[in-house]
């Protein structure tokens, strides 16, 4: 898929590669779920958009972006689809101030575009990793700073120093891939035991086989799994035959350095959004048979069911 192609620069094309992707057998009635294509007419005319339907089920009338992401947009649906196309073949994002210069739509449209794009990528219910014995990666990283970070007991309420090194008062992630499969990645208050074990319990399989560092983190709830090897980064072990965990490690870097050379500033609060929009790009990479034009075509089949106001965003922000 190339930028010339007519879906991003004719509102019309754009309406018809959107609605064959959402509805490949026809279109299904977003208010009441009728599928009946003889129970659905296409409103025709003048007097009507393109694109509009009316079911005789409901007595409702739609088009292919209610009940999504799109809905109630004034940005031409052209945009959407290049925006989306934009977002999902760049290995480390773009952020809203190139996609205002490139579509033209102004910063702050640009802004919330993204977030809404970020919402499609996000999956919300992934099936558990680590099946048939399967190896699972699992570390956490710590990235930015937290916008009021807790006060360390060991420095008896002290503000943690200025540039101390470590964890002391950044954001932390924890994340997990299977080798050759997908990726989780979490944001959570504080990665200590209960947090990690939750993470893990909920989404690997008890089954697999668990590679980790030597972080004490994972002693203990790697004993509920099939096997858990170790490597000893402290000792500058990196690879021990199959035991290590360089898969993950790969993904942070891609993350670090879409975060720090792309987008520059994240808000904690909007953290999980990214996290998502990395993982779906890696859990729909080349490596795996998708390209960039699948890619694509993956996330817009996925802004259904889906609704993101900037109002919501805007009382995230005040928060």
């Amino acid at each position: 898929m190339h930028l010339d192609n007519p879906i991003f620069h004719d509102a019309d094309k754009a309406r018809e590669h959107l609605e064959a992707q959402r509805w490949p057998h026809g279109p299904i009635c977003p208010h009441c779920g009728n599928a009946d294509q003889e129970r659905i007419t296409a409103m025709k005319g003048k007097a009507h958009r393109p694109g509009l339907h009316n079911c005789m089920e409901c007595r409702q009338q739609f088009t292919v972006t209610v009940g999504t992401v799109f809905e109630r947009s004034k940005v031409p649906l052209n945009k959407w689809l290049l925006a989306t196309f934009l977002m999902t073949s760049s290995k480390k994002g773009m952020s809203a101030h190139q996609i205002h210069r490139t579509l033209g739509v102004t910063y702050k449209t640009a802004w919330f575009m993204a977030h809404r794009i970020r919402e499609a990528m996000r999956d919300d219910n992934p099936p558990p990793v680590g099946g048939n014995g399967q190896p699972v990666e699992v570390d956490e990283t710590y990235f930015g700073k937290k916008k009021n970070p807790k006060p360390s007991r060991q420095r008896y309420g002290r503000p943690y120093l200025k540039g101390g090194a470590g964890p002391s008062g950044k954001r932390a992630v924890v994340a997990l891939v299977e080798r050759g499969g997908n990726v989780r990645s979490f944001h959570v208050e504080t990665a200590n035991k209960t947090s990690v074990a939750a993470i893990m319990f909920q989404n690997i399989k008890r089954e697999a086989t668990i590679y980790t560092d030597e972080s004490k983190l994972y002693t203990m709830v790697g004993e509920q799994y099939a096997a858990h090897e170790t490597v000893r980064h402290s000792a500058k072990e990196y690879a021990r035959g199959a035991v290590h965990t360089n898969t993950i490690e790969g993904f942070f870097s891609i993350f670090k350095r879409g975060m720090k050379g792309v987008y520059q500033h994240c808000a904690e609060k909007h953290l999980h959004r990214y996290l998502a929009e990395f993982d779906f790009r890696y859990n729909n990479r080349s490596g795996l048979g998708v390209n960039d034009e699948a890619r694509a075509n993956a996330a817009l089949r996925a802004i259904e069911g889906k609704r993101l106001t900037y109002r919501r965003i805007g009382e995230l922000k005040a928060a």
